[in-house]
């Protein structure tokens, strides 16, 4: 018993027992799962029975069309999401930041709301929004101007569009706090001393704003990175299942959840989930890599 006590308050023991916890979650929830992904990858799996295929899993996807459809279809939402969900987030922390706007807070709660709002409650709202009757709202705003309605999610690019407004709609604000919190811890003497070198407003952003937003900017460009190769189920909602007409909406993990769950192949879903896996840390790994995150800092 001393012996156990000992090493509990023993002080070199104590921070393994604080990260065991961690490491445990970790072990069960992420490492397992890899592991048995990774194999399964290599398999065949039916109800009941197994079957090593060897690269078999991975030679079908190079020839699967639906596939590429989805690959495609998430790696252009990532780089739609990223075109908007930057740049217009720091423009509206950049304008919340300005001495001459008040009520900030009110502001600040307003653009927020839509995030705590359930994807699916958002999703089936877009999904009427966007339906092909006359009476959906936007076909309702085509007809005042006098266009005729259009079959919104029966098409590539405006099923696309209605897509990015949601995630726009969901996640500016989100995004706009995390500027907002990166041009608050910058330092307010900066911008007094480049007033007094005769600095104007658009100077001031370029050269004192936009470099020490560089951390937050790689931040928020990675979450989104991460979050637009996730994307599954504002599509799900919006199309009102997996079926997307042509495939417009199939996403990476929409297959997956296709092959994996919709048609019990579980061997194949899981070799889309590792492809899935390799291209959201390939293109995190570059964008990382041209932000100059792995070049060490002189001393």
């Amino acid at each position: 018993m001393k012996g156990v006590q000992s090493i509990l308050f023993s002080q070199k023991a104590a921070p393994y027992i604080f990260i065991l916890p961690f490491i445990i979650s970790l072990s069960f929830f992420w490492v397992y799962p890899m592991i048995s992904t990774i194999i399964m990858s290599f398999q065949d799996i039916g109800t009941g029975y197994s079957e090593f295929i060897g690269l078999a899993n991975y030679e079908k996807l190079l020839g699967d069309s639906v596939f590429h459809t989805a690959v495609k279809n998430s790696v252009l939402y990532t780089i739609f999401t990223i075109i908007i969900l930057i740049p217009l987030p720091m423009l509206c922390a950049f304008l919340l930041n300005s001495k001459n706007v008040v009520a900030k807070r009110t502001y600040k709660s307003i653009i927020y709301l839509p995030a705590l709002v359930s994807v699916v409650v958002s999703g089936i709202l877009f999904r009427y929004m966007f339906s092909e009757m006359d009476s959906g709202l936007m076909n309702q705003i085509l007809n005042f101007f006098g266009i005729d309605s259009t079959q919104w999610l029966k098409n590539w690019g405006t099923g696309m569009f209605a897509l990015l407004l949601l995630a726009t709609w969901r996640w500016m604000g989100v995004n706009t706090l995390y500027f907002e919190a990166g041009l608050s811890s910058i330092d307010k003497v900066l911008y007094e001393s480049a007033e007094v070198d005769g600095a104007n407003a658009w100077q001031k952003f370029w050269h004192i704003t936009l470099p020490l937003l560089k951390p937050t900017r790689i931040y928020v460009t990675t979450i989104s990175i991460y979050g637009g190769m996730a994307m599954f189920l504002e599509s799900y909602m919006i199309y009102g299942g997996n079926s997307s007409p042509k495939n417009i909406g199939l996403t990476i993990v929409g297959y997956l959840y296709r092959r994996g769950i919709e048609k019990n192949d579980l061997g194949y879903a899981s070799a889309v989930g590792l492809v899935l896996l390799i291209v959201a840390l390939a293109i995190s790994m570059v964008y990382l890599w041209s932000s100059g995150m792995f070049k060490k800092e002189d001393k």
